[in-house]
């Protein structure tokens, strides 16, 4: 594993919307069994998913997953428990907020 650089790979997934009374999510399945690792980057090529109330979409996407660097590895896992919530970033559209 690289110490400083990233590294990126493409990966085929599965993404899920229910807006159900009896579940809101959303998830990203990878298709080729690719996992996430603290410090990686996720990005789900395609328009938003949209989901109107009662129902669950599930569509066939491409994923972007960036791996961390090593250091940056490190880093997440040391500072991972003092505020978890500030590690947390997503969004469900493709508007900037400030």
């Amino acid at each position: 594993m690289p110490l400083f650089t990233k590294t990126r790979e493409q990966v085929p997934c599965t993404v899920e919307i229910s807006h159900r009374f009896e579940a809101l999510h959303a998830h990203v399945r990878f298709n080729n069994g690719a996992v996430v690792h603290p410090g990686d980057e996720v990005l789900v090529h395609g328009a938003p998913v949209m989901a109107a109330y009662g129902e669950v979409v599930i569509e066939d996407r491409t994923a972007t997953i960036t791996r961390a660097s090593a250091l940056e590895r490190l880093w997440t896992r040391l500072t991972g428990d003092l505020d978890f919530m500030e590690l947390c970033e997503f969004s469900f559209s493709d508007e900037v907020t400030l």
